[in-house]
């Protein structure tokens, strides 16, 4: 194995059915795939990390099988955030920059976002991303970067993503369990948006619609912007728990009947169509019984899922419809139910390849993991960009000096 490599990106997706790790480097210009590994959650609760022992041992079973494939060492990794506790909100902030115009620098942007975080909010929640839906600019809106104008005031409007401050902590010390330290907690969401999304879909208004087994968090992109964060405690593992219930049958049974011949549309499924299930003895099971019970799990979704988008104010936004992706968006129905309660186009959300990206990841179970390392690269860029313009600046100071 080879030594610890500074280009090296590597994310960890620490989710209630599996857990990923996912590395790549940078190869002229452009994001490589290096090793991933699967494997099955342990210490998990609904969509929370209840036992650390169990979820560390399986994040470093995951990261040394990673190592191998990568060949490299791995001991720093980004972590993704999401689950019920996730809150955004949005607010405004400014100040007046003089009597008279100048122009607005870049610690002028940093001093109106920090007015406008400072809201209110209870002492464990920890604040994942402060994310500017626009700058204003004595009073004229819509502009995306102020630095270089002039004016009198600055204001910024915010989007703030907040999470449960114990629930990103026992992430955290979870992969330091593991031997690994973590450089930046994203939030899910806007991460497998960030696989998945195209600029214009951000820009006409689209929802994001991850489907993950405990819970399904979404995004709202309005005019390029976040305009609304939330999470849904309904997920994957809820669809498979009514099958188990409704015909009597253990768990893992319930999920792969759910794979194999799940649907969310009961019109959809021919009334006339069987087959024979083992439960525990041989016996036939109409394929429309399965959908009588998945579809209204299905509705229920959508309906917590307009329901949230109301009261974001965003339904109306949404010019480009909705995207799903994640595990349970593979569910055969879904976008048709997501388009009659929603109102709106519905497409599933496939994730970007990578370079030499193995074709088993091209799919939506890893739409946040290689989300996760879009985003991560790109704010690595624009870090290195910002410090890189400071040592410049610094430079022509003490050029300036002599």
């Amino acid at each position: 194995m080879s030594q610890k490599e500074d280009n090296l990106i590597v994310v960890l997706d620490i989710g209630s059915a599996s857990t990923r790790v996912l590395a790549a480097d940078l190869n002229e210009g452009a994001l490589r795939y290096r090793g991933h590994a699967v494997m099955e959650s342990a210490g998990m609760r609904k969509g929370l990390i209840a036992e650390l022992g169990p979820a560390a041992k399986v994040v470093k079973a995951a990261n040394e099988q990673t190592e191998r494939v990568a060949r490299a060492n791995i001991d720093e990794c980004v972590v993704g955030v999401g689950g019920p506790h996730i809150r955004g909100l949005n607010t405004n902030g400014g100040f007046e920059l003089g009597s008279r115009m100048r122009e607005i620098t870049r610690e002028d942007v940093r001093t109106a976002v920090e007015r406008a975080r400072a809201v209110e909010r209870p002492p464990d929640r920890e604040i994942l991303h402060l994310l500017p839906r626009q700058f204003i600019v004595d009073d004229q809106p819509g502009i995306f970067d102020p630095v270089g104008m002039v004016g009198t005031r600055l204001e910024v409007d915010l989007h703030i993503a907040t999470c449960s401050g114990s629930a990103l902590q026992s992430t955290v010390t979870c992969a330091n369990r593991a031997g690994l330290e973590v450089t930046e907690a994203i939030l899910e969401s806007i991460a497998a948006a960030e696989s998945t999304l195209s600029a214009d879909e951000r820009e006409l208004g689209v929802c994001l619609l991850d489907i993950g087994a405990h819970s399904s968090d979404l995004v709202v992109f309005f005019e390029g912007a976040v305009a609304h964060t939330a999470s849904i405690p309904v997920g994957g593992a809820h669809f498979t728990n009514d099958l188990a219930v409704g015909l009597q049958m253990p768990v893992a049974n319930a999920e792969q009947l759910k794979r194999q011949y799940g649907h969310a549309v009961v019109t959809a499924v021919p009334q006339t169509a069987e087959i024979e299930i083992a439960n525990p003895q041989p016996q036939m099971l109409r394929l429309r019984v399965i959908a009588e019970i998945l579809e209204p799990r299905a509705r229920e979704l959508l309906y917590f899922v307009k329901e949230s988008l109301r009261q974001g104010g965003v339904v109306e936004a949404l010019g480009a419809g909705c995207v799903l992706t994640g595990g349970g968006a593979n569910l055969p129905g879904m976008l048709d139910v997501t388009e009659s309660q929603l109102r709106v186009p519905a497409r599933t959300g496939m994730p970007v390849r990578l370079s030499n990206m193995p074709g088993e990841l091209a799919n939506t179970g890893f739409s946040t993991a290689i989300g996760m390392l879009l985003y991560a690269h790109r704010t690595r860029v624009t870090r290195a960009a910002e410090n890189n313009g400071l040592r410049a600046k610094l430079r022509a100071i003490f050029a300036s000096s002599f």
